[in-house]
């Protein structure tokens, strides 16, 4: 009976799953062990190689297995920082902060892009119940199997939150029409599309975004990702754009200095403003 219990208590919480993927941090540690075992038949044995070849390649395993170990022991504690069941819990944190950006007008609609499980969407459908949150994604790239669809829904339907749905939508051309949304807002989502202008990311968002309406994009915005941001917002407010402001996250309102660059997240940003 008590094991039953455990189990249908599993199932009333969501499962928001992890920002580092369990399989990347999976591939790791197998790395290690086996850069270490590999390491040890060459140094322990000269029957594979002798002399120099067997110096080169203990010398190369070595250096393998302290890459591996070193990427192991970062991911596990970003892991650890950003479980949603664990101490820290900064995926939350930050999650719930981006959403307390988002306030949709009673009987309006926002999108959430690159929704991933949902988290940010149903924060956003919590803290709006008279408006409809949609969180679009592919559900694919290095978190295909991570997020999908389905854990959007299922996490949704434990939470009870009924002003949310979920759409495969490519955030290099959303699948919507122009002007649709009261709001739109993103987090962590762009920098991962490599190869993409991220201005033109952000332009194609705020295509869907109705007049007047707000944007909310948080997200590693260093000139290095996203080019000149300050000359974006001069074009911008050419354009009509109002209110525009860029706020450093990373300065203790989400995170401090020092964690954010252990945790790789150096150069966050919300980017909020008015169409």
């Amino acid at each position: 009976m008590k094991q039953l219990n455990f189990i249908d208590n599993k199932k009333t919480k969501p499962d928001y799953r992890n920002w580092v993927p369990v399989s990347l941090l999976r591939n790791f540690i197998v790395g290690t062990v086996i850069t270490f075992i590999l390491f040890i038949i060459f140094a322990g044995t000269d029957l594979v190689l002798s002399g120099t070849a067997r110096i080169i390649c203990e010398i190369i395993l070595g250096i393998g297995v302290l890459i591996f170990l070193f990427f192991s022991i970062m991911l596990s504690f970003m892991y650890r920082a950003f479980d949603y069941r664990g101490k820290r819990k900064l995926a939350k944190t930050i999650t719930e902060g981006v959403a307390e950006y988002v306030e949709i007008p009673n009987g309006g609609v926002g999108l959430d892009v690159g929704c991933g499980s949902g988290a940010l969407t149903i924060a956003c459908a919590k803290r709006n119940p008279k408006a409809t949150m949609v969180g679009c994604d592919i559900w694919s790239g290095s978190y295909k199997g991570e997020f999908s669809k389905k854990i959007c829904e299922d996490n949704a339907k434990v939470e009870g939150v009924l002003n949310a749905r979920f759409e495969v939508g490519n955030a290099l051309k959303l699948p919507f029409e122009d002007e649709s949304f009261d709001v739109v807002t993103s987090n962590y989502v762009y920098h991962n599309i490599t190869g993409k202008n991220k201005q033109k990311l952000l332009l194609e968002t705020f295509r869907v975004l109705k007049k007047g309406g707000v944007f909310v994009i948080h997200d590693l915005m260093s000139k290095s990702r996203y080019g000149d941001m300050d000359k974006f917002i001069e074009e911008l407010k050419k354009e009509g754009y109002k209110d525009i402001k860029l706020i450093d996250t990373t300065n203790g309102m989400f995170v401090g200095h020092r964690e954010a660059k252990f945790l790789s997240l150096a150069g966050s940003m919300l980017f909020i403003g008015r169409k």
